[in-house]
């Protein structure tokens, strides 16, 4: 019974351990979240056999992000032959553009 004492303790170590990263790193990024102020990310959206890349800005709410503008970068056609070469022009364009526009804002 003591042979299975050590690595049983063990695993019950191991295993609050990691439950208790993993709650630092909630408590983390619900306080970054929580901080209020808006910022710019990067998002596709698929509709319609498009492909959307877009920038927009989010604030946190109550119940989760909330979308304060967007702007559509590029629309891509999902038949398109050349798809995965646009798609990663669009995303550089896009990140670019989310850079300058943090930079730009108050």
């Amino acid at each position: 019974m003591r042979l299975f004492a050590l690595p049983a303790t063990l695993i019950v170590v191991a295993v609050l351990v990691y439950l208790l990263v993993i709650l630092l790193r909630g408590w983390r990024r619900a306080a970054q979240d929580a901080s209020g102020t808006p910022r710019w990310e990067v998002d596709t959206v698929m509709e319609d056999g498009w492909t959307l890349i877009v920038v927009k800005k989010t604030a946190p709410g109550r119940r989760g992000p909330v979308e304060l503008t967007r702007q559509t970068v590029r629309a891509i056609p999902d038949d398109d032959a050349h798809w995965d070469e646009r798609y990663r022009e669009a995303m550089v364009e896009a990140r670019s553009r989310v850079t300058t526009l943090e930079i730009e804002s108050p």
